[in-house]
């Protein structure tokens, strides 16, 4: 729902010998979300890109950005989405599911 505001949590050392990397679609056209970000998305290679003390990383994604410095994924009200994880050069710890993402958790 692109009217809400929701949060993914990246726990420390994410077993990815390259990086990895949150994109939001459209849900109608399939394409990339169009809003007013040059691209709907947060990478680890993105030097912007904030990191917890603990090596871990917050993404949320809404209508509106965090106070604050936060990796925002701006929605758009009114127009549904989905998202796709990606980890590029994934290492066993993925394969074996000792490692992955939170959620998608709905903040209001």
């Amino acid at each position: 729902d692109g009217n809400k505001t929701y949060r993914i949590h990246i726990p420390p050392k994410v077993p990815a010998r390259r990086f990895w990397d949150i994109t939001v679609y459209d849900n109608q056209t399939r394409s990339l979300l169009q809003t007013d970000q040059p691209f709907p998305g947060v990478t680890s290679i993105d030097p912007e890109t904030v990191i917890n003390d603990d090596g871990s990383c917050d993404v949320y994604i809404g209508p509106k950005k965090p106070e604050g410095k936060a990796n925002w994924i701006q929605s758009i009200p009114g127009k549904g989405w989905n998202l796709l994880w990606r980890i590029y050069g994934p290492e066993q710890e993925w394969y074996d599911k000792k490692w992955r993402p939170s959620e998608i958790e709905e903040l209001n």
